[in-house]
């Protein structure tokens, strides 16, 4: 497989354009950045500077007139995420999104509509997929080397003050799409999925007990898979002992990952049941120092570029986490149980997260 340099750009100046930057520096081999893109040019200048970007725009569109580029890393708040995917799209540019990619399914599925018509195509950035740990968890697992699974848990425990809600996009249901479980969790509970594979039905709780927000600050959910597992999902930022935690009960073996914000080998444990040892020395035999993140997600990207492929994490991946989050409000919301499948365009979760309303949108927290 032959090896290209790719031309990227980043729009968006916020904390995690950083990530990204780092992302294309360690890659400079195969990736240069060429451009950012932000509304405020004093950030984007001292963006620019501390990175080495020749040139910097207010906006894509201009950027995309201007210049040619290969990638473009959207790094914007939420509320702006589908419209930028979808103006690379129709110039022929593929995108790397960060989470979450839209506020609704029936933005995710305009971003879909927009990918068939284009010749570029959409990655979403979930970065703990592409760990070592996780990448030799979904090989041993699809090899049915781990037994059958049967339980998961996953917890995404953090915490956030008052203060962090201060930035306006923050909170809010029009900006950011949900609380915890669309920004927070979302990472652990991907990687849940694409361990365990399509889920089936949901049955969750949401509430915003403590932070002065119009979205929900905990919730959780109880899920089963079409394989037949079944799992919890906790997602908080009211929790001042922050963990990110994922625990997988094999028929053969016990798999765990305890991290906070990104993770190596070093955070997994393996327990193999009596008579499965070869399964943690099959493990440890493949022991790796590199961490989780943007680097290795970027890598694969490019990797598959290269190939011609579709780059991970596809639009098809991406829809089933965004479904699962529409099933966890409406189910959260109305009390039922939501199965894979039954929102669609008629249903009100579909147009928007809190779908028929959060029970607590006209209460106040004193």
């Amino acid at each position: 497989m032959s090896q290209r340099s790719y031309r990227t750009a980043i729009v968006g100046t916020g904390a995690i354009a950083n990530a990204h930057a780092g992302a294309v520096q360690a890659a400079a081999e195969r990736a240069s950045l060429a451009a950012v893109v932000d509304v405020d040019a004093g950030r984007a200048r001292a963006f620019a500077d501390k990175w080495g970007v020749p040139r910097v725009f207010a906006s894509l569109a201009e950027m995309l007139l201007e210049e040619e580029v290969d990638v473009v890393h959207v790094c914007t708040p939420p509320q702006q995420h589908a419209s930028l995917a979808k103006q690379c799209l129709a110039e022929h540019v593929t995108v790397l999104l960060e989470k979450p990619p839209a506020l609704s399914l029936a933005e995710m599925d305009d971003i879909v509509a927009a990918e068939r018509r284009s010749s570029a195509r959409v990655a979403t950035v979930f970065q703990h997929r592409f760990g070592p740990g996780a990448i030799r968890l979904r090989r041993m697992a699809g090899k049915a080397e781990l037994g059958r699974p049967l339980l998961a848990t996953c917890a995404t425990q953090w915490f956030r003050d008052e203060a962090y809600f201060a930035a306006p996009w923050r909170g809010s249901w029009e900006n950011e799409g949900g609380g915890p479980t669309m920004g927070h969790g979302i990472h652990q509970f991907d990687l849940l999925l694409s361990v365990l594979g399509p889920w089936r039905e949901v049955t969750a709780v949401a509430s915003r007990s403590a932070r002065p927000t119009q979205t929900e600050d905990i919730s959780m959910a109880l899920v089963t898979f079409d394989n037949g597992a079944v799992a919890s999902v906790v997602n908080s930022v009211v929790s001042p002992r922050e963990v990110s935690a994922l625990r997988f009960d094999f028929e053969h073996a016990t798999v765990e990952l305890e991290h906070l914000y990104g993770y190596t080998d070093a955070d997994w444990r393996i327990t193999a049941a009596p008579g499965h040892d070869d399964i943690a020395e099959r493990w440890t035999a493949e022991k790796s120092e590199v961490p989780s993140g943007h680097d290795e997600q970027l890598r694969a990207v490019l990797d598959a570029l290269d190939a011609g492929q579709p780059p991970p994490v596809t639009l098809d991946d991406t829809r089933l986490t965004m479904e699962f989050i529409a099933a966890l409000y409406a189910s959260a919301f109305t009390g039922e149980r939501i199965q894979r499948g039954q929102i669609g365009p008629d249903s009100p979760f579909y147009q928007r997260m809190d779908g028929t309303g959060a029970p607590w949108a006209e209460v106040s927290i004193a």
